[in-house]
C-alpha cells in the first residue's frame, strides 16, 4: 500500500517531500521571525537590558553599602578596643594610685602611732618620775621621822631641833643609799 501511495505521487509529477517544506512556507516564516526580531531587538532587549543594569547598579550600591558598613563597623571595633585598653591602663593607674595612697596612710597611721606612743611613755615616765619623788620625799619624812624617833629612844634625849635632825636624817639616807650602789656594784 505504501508502495501504491508513493507511485501515485510520482504520477502526478510533483515530487513533494514531507519533511523540506515549501519556498512560502520558508519565506513567509523568516518574514515573521524577522519582524518578531525586530521587535524583540527594538523593544524588548533594551528593557530587559535596562531591567539587567539596574539590578546590577542595585548589586553594586548594596555591596558599596556592605563595604561600607564593613569598614564602620571594624573602624568601631578598633575605636572600641582603643578605649577598652585605655580604660584598663586608666584602671590600672588608679590601682596603683590607691596602692600608693593606701601605703602612705598606714605610714601615716604608724607614724602618729609611734608618735603617740612616744608621748604616752614620756607623759607616763614623767608621772612615775613624780610619783617616785613624792614617794622619795614622803619615805625621808617617813624615815627620818623613825629615825629621830630611834635616835632618841637609843640616847634618851629628845632630838627637837629640826635642822639637826633632818642633816642627820640626810646623812644617814646619803650613807644608805651609798652602801646600796656598792652593793649593787658587787654584784
Amino acid at each position: 500500500m505504501l508502495h501504491a501511495v508513493l507511485s501515485a505521487a510520482t504520477e502526478g509529477g510533483e515530487t513533494h517531500s514531507p519533511v523540506i517544506p515549501e519556498s512560502y512556507d520558508i519565506i513567509w516564516s523568516s518574514v515573521c521571525f524577522i519582524i518578531i526580531l525586530i521587535f524583540f531587538w527594538k523593544y524588548v532587549l533594551p528593557r530587559v537590558q535596562k531591567l539587567l543594569d539596574e539590578r546590577g547598579e542595585a548589586i553594586e550600591g548594596n555591596i558599596a553599602k556592605a563595604d561600607e558598613a564593613q569598614r564602620k563597623a571594624e573602624a568601631a571595633l578598633e575605636e572600641y578596643t582603643a578605649q577598652l585598653a585605655d580604660a584598663r591602663a586608666e584602671a590600672g593607674r588608679i590601682r596603683e594610685t590607691a596602692r600608693d595612697d593606701g601605703k602612705k596612710i598606714v605610714a601615716e597611721a604608724k607614724d602618729a602611732a609611734t608618735v603617740e606612743a612616744a608621748r604616752v611613755t614620756a607623759s607616763a615616765q614623767a608621772q612615775i618620775e613624780a610619783e617616785r619623788q613624792s614617794a622619795l620625799v614622803s619615805l625621808r619624812s617617813e624615815v627620818g621621822t623613825l629615825a629621830i624617833d630611834l635616835a632618841s629612844g637609843v640616847i634618851g634625849e629628845s632630838l627637837s631641833d629640826d635642822a639637826k635632825a633632818t642633816a642627820v636624817v640626810d646623812r644617814f639616807l646619803a650613807d644608805l643609799e651609798a652602801s646600796e650602789v656598792a652593793a649593787g656594784g658587787k654584784k
